[in-house]
C-alpha cells in the first residue's frame, strides 16, 4: 500500500482526508505545526481520535498512533526545512498532500508576511522536497480567490487568474505557478486543487458556517456584508474528501493539473442564514455591513474537468449539510 504525507493533518481538511486514508489502509504520516491562528484545542482534540496522546506533543518528533497501526504524526513546521527534508528522507513517501497553509482572506490583507512565509517559503520547502524525493505525485491545496471578482460565472480552470484581490489569493495563484515550474523542469506530476468554500464537522471557526452558528445559538448578532448579496459555492467536506480520493487513486497521466473542486451550485447568503436559523431552531439578529476589501461577489465552480477526469460527483445539498455542521456544533459544545 502507498505511503502518504499529509500537511496540516489535524487542520479542517486535512484531518478528513486523515481519516479516510487511515480507514482504507494506507500508510499515512501526518504533520501540522498547530498554530494559534483559530482555537489550537480545536486541533488538539482531534490527535485522541487518531491515537495519537495529545499531552505528549512535542516538535519535531514522530508518535505512532496507539489506534491505528499505519498512522503516524509529527508536530512539524513546513517553514523548517532541514527538519522537513529529513522526514522525507527516512520515510520514503509515494504521495504528498500538501494542506497545510496560512488560512483567511482577510487576515491576509492585515498580515501580508505570515502568508508569504507558511503559503510561499512553506510551499517551495515542500515542493522541492518532493523533487529531490522523487515522489510519484504531489497533490496541493489552491483555492476558489485565485479567481478574484469575476462577472463570468462559473470559474472555470482555463479563466485568467492573475488579478486577485487578497494576499491570501496572490500565494495560492504563487503555489500554482510553482508546481508547474516543477513540472515543467523535473517532471513532477502536481495536481492542484482549488477549493470552493468548504465546510462542515470540525470547521474553521473563523469561517461563516461556524460564525453564524456559534452567534444564533448564543443569541448574538452575526455581521452580514452587502446586505447579504453574494453568493458562495458551498461544499460540504465529504464531497471535497470523496474528490481528493479519486485522484489519490486515479491514474491521470497529466504532469501538471490544476481542478475546481467545489458542489457547483452557488446559495445565496440570505438563503444560507435561513437553512442554518431552521437547523437550529432560532432567528438570527442581523447587523448589515458594507462589503469587505478582499470580498468576492459570487463563487461559482465548473467542476466539469474533474467529472470528466475522475468521475467526480459532488452530492451534498446545503440543507444536509448544515443539518450535519449544527448536529457536530451541539455535540462537540455540548449544547
Amino acid at each position: 500500500m502507498k505511503k502518504i504525507l499529509v500537511t496540516g493533518a489535524v487542520g479542517f481538511i486535512g484531518y478528513h482526508l486523515t481519516k479516510k486514508l487511515i480507514s482504507e489502509g494506507y500508510d499515512v504520516v501526518g504533520v501540522d505545526n498547530i498554530n494559534n491562528y483559530y482555537d489550537p484545542n480545536l486541533k488538539y482534540r482531534k490527535l485522541p481520535i487518531l491515537g495519537i496522546d495529545k499531552t505528549q506533543i512535542e516538535n519535531n518528533k514522530v508518535y505512532a498512533s496507539n489506534k491505528h497501526p499505519n498512522f503516524k504524526f509529527v508536530k512539524l513546521n513546513i517553514c523548517d526545512r532541514s527538519r522537513l527534508e529529513d522526514l522525507f528522507q527516512y520515510e520514503n513517501f509515494n504521495i504528498v498532500c500538501h494542506l497545510a497553509a496560512q488560512a483567511g482572506v482577510h487576515y491576509s490583507n492585515q498580515n501580508p508576511h505570515i502568508y508569504i512565509e507558511n503559503n510561499v517559503s512553506g510551499f517551495i520547502n515542500i515542493l522541492d522536497a518532493c523533487h529531490k524525493s522523487k515522489i510519484k505525485h504531489f497533490i496541493y491545496a489552491s483555492s476558489s480567490s485565485v479567481y478574484g471578482n469575476r462577472d463570468d460565472i462559473p470559474f472555470k480552470e482555463t479563466d485568467n487568474v492573475n488579478k486577485p484581490i487578497s494576499i491570501y489569493a496572490a500565494s495560492k495563484v504563487s503555489n500554482e505557478l510553482m508546481a508547474y515550474t516543477f513540472s515543467h523542469l523535473h517532471n513532477l506530476k502536481t495536481t492542484g486543487l482549488r477549493f470552493f468554500t468548504v465546510y462542515g464537522p470540525w470547521g474553521r471557526p473563523d469561517m461563516a458556517p461556524f460564525i453564524f452558528t456559534k452567534n444564533i445559538i448564543e443569541k448574538k448578532p452575526i455581521k452580514v456584508f452587502n446586505k447579504g448579496n453574494m453568493e458562495r459555492d458551498f461544499t460540504y467536506i465529504d464531497d471535497i474528501i470523496g474528490g481528493i480520493m479519486l485522484i489519490v487513486k486515479g491514474d491521470n497521466k497529466s504532469a501538471y493539473k490544476i481542478y475546481n473542486i467545489g458542489n457547483a451550485n452557488p446559495v445565496n447568503l440570505n438563503v444560507f442564514i435561513k437553512t442554518i436559523e431552521k437547523s437550529i431552531g432560532r432567528k438570527a439578529q442581523i447587523t448589515y455591513q458594507p462589503i469587505r476589501d478582499g470580498d468576492v461577489i459570487k463563487t461559482y465552480a465548473d467542476v466539469s474537468l474533474l467529472a470528466n477526469d475522475y468521475n467526480y460527483k459532488p452530492s451534498t445539498p446545503i440543507y444536509i449539510g448544515i443539518e450535519k455542521f449544527v448536529r457536530w456544533y451541539k455535540e462537540y459544545y455540548k449544547i
